[in-house]
């Protein structure tokens, strides 16, 4: 099996990755993620994906790279990580009551034996709208989770399912930041089939 790089130092696109049992290596790549004037959410997300995994390919070129990137997008803007609680608290009450969607772009490259670099693209779209939530529970949600560090300052897989009146995804990993179903068909393309190689159990 092809050397397997997750292109990122997120601790929870590791723990998604690490629940399809294979091994690999973490690389944060040096690229500037600025968005552009003008540019669309789901632009933003495909373009770091795939910045993300060339950048790394092109240092790795025997390894298959895994690129991804979310953008939030609510109320005509970018749903950013806060940063802070107080950033989270407000990020919520702002949020509270809205419709919101996560574009999750998936890049996976790795460069022939021609030097040509081959890489595949999907792009999840996840639909959500947060509860009506009044102080106390945006409180309490914050000081549980912390989600300082999660765009839109919710964590999904844990109390922030609270949060929301519904989630809609054809992949429910997604909204994690790793779309499992994808990249697992991906993957395979490469010769990566996490069904026949669990190398790390």
């Amino acid at each position: 099996m092809p050397k397997l790089i997750l292109g990122s130092s997120s601790v929870y696109r590791a723990s998604a990755l690490q629940t399809l049992g294979l091994v690999f290596t973490q690389i944060s790549p040096d690229i500037d993620e600025t968005p552009e004037a003008g540019e669309p959410p789901e632009a933003l997300a495909r373009r770091l994906a795939i910045s993300k995994a060339s950048w790394i390919a092109r240092r790795n070129p025997e390894a298959v790279v895994i690129g991804s990137d979310q953008v939030g997008w609510c109320q005509e803007r970018l749903l950013s990580k806060p940063g802070s609680l107080d950033g989270a608290r407000q990020m919520l009450q702002r949020n509270s009551g809205q419709q919101a969607v996560f574009y999750t772009a998936l890049a996976v490259s790795q460069f022939d034996r021609h030097r040509n670099e081959q890489i595949r693209f999907d792009l999840v779209k996840t639909e959500l709208k947060f509860r009506t939530l009044d102080d106390a529970e945006i409180h309490r949600y914050v000081e549980q989770d912390q989600a300082i560090d999660s765009a839109g300052g919710f964590k999904a897989e844990s109390l922030g399912i609270a949060l929301f009146e519904y989630i809609r995804s054809d992949d429910p990993s997604a909204l994690i930041g790793l779309p499992l179903i994808a990249l697992t068909g991906r993957l395979r393309e490469f010769g990566v089939n996490p069904l026949a190689q669990s190398s790390n159990r």
